[in-house]
């Protein structure tokens, strides 16, 4: 049961979960976390890299019509891939006993593999995209849809622009635009939820697929 200061701040606040693993990375205790934790009655934790994954999710549960939090499933961004240890050692099974899971790029899975494992993790509960969600959804979609939706965006001269620079000959065009989509601040995270919005619900990409069906 969760004490009476707990349950104000789950009434006022339903982000507190967290708000309170912010503050515990920065350098709180993690003694109001594992109250906190009981109090919602967590049991699975998704660890993300960062907003844009989170973005992303949030808008494909919400299109499928669930409610994670009401299941029990907390969605964290973590700032960084290199985070996970920390991350998994204090929410996991070795921490506050919750179940992990992840979603990670191709090039990050190591250092997901090597946290989930010192955490009793299982690692089947990793899900990874190739280079990044955002390319799992270029692939998707398609080139030229993903181009529609960057138009309808009032960013075609930004697009055009970038695709003529030196830097980007010799690229393909899908990686062009993941590259475009991840070169302005915000830019990430705004597209991460048009591109799901735009997806078909039964052509969602693999590894964001299946850790859903997962939870």
């Amino acid at each position: 049961m969760a004490s009476a200061e707990v349950q104000t701040r789950l009434m006022g606040n339903p982000r507190t979960f967290q708000d309170e693993i912010t503050r515990w990375a920065a350098g709180g205790s993690s003694g109001p976390l594992r109250e906190l934790a009981v109090g919602l009655e967590v049991r699975t934790v998704v660890l993300l890299e960062g907003l844009s994954d989170v973005a992303a999710l949030q808008a494909l549960t919400a299109r499928q019509g669930r409610d994670l939090a009401a299941e029990g499933v907390y969605v964290v961004s973590m700032g960084g891939a290199m985070n996970v240890g920390r991350y998994a050692g204090v929410l996991g099974r070795t921490g506050l006993g919750l179940e992990l899971a992840g979603l990670c790029d191709e090039r990050e899975r190591p250092y997901f593999d090597r946290a989930f494992d010192r955490a009793s993790a299982p690692l089947r509960n990793v899900f990874v995209c190739v280079a990044d969600l955002e390319d799992e959804f270029i692939r998707a979609l398609g080139e030229a849809r993903v181009e529609e939706i960057i138009q309808a965006e009032g960013e075609a001269r930004a697009w055009q622009t970038f695709a003529r620079q030196p830097a980007q000959h010799g690229r393909s065009r899908q990686q062009q635009l993941r590259r475009f989509l991840g070169t302005k601040k915000g830019r990430k995270i705004r597209y991460g939820t048009l591109l799901v919005e735009a997806v078909d619900l039964d052509e969602v990409p693999a590894p964001l697929d299946d850790l859903l069906r997962s939870l």
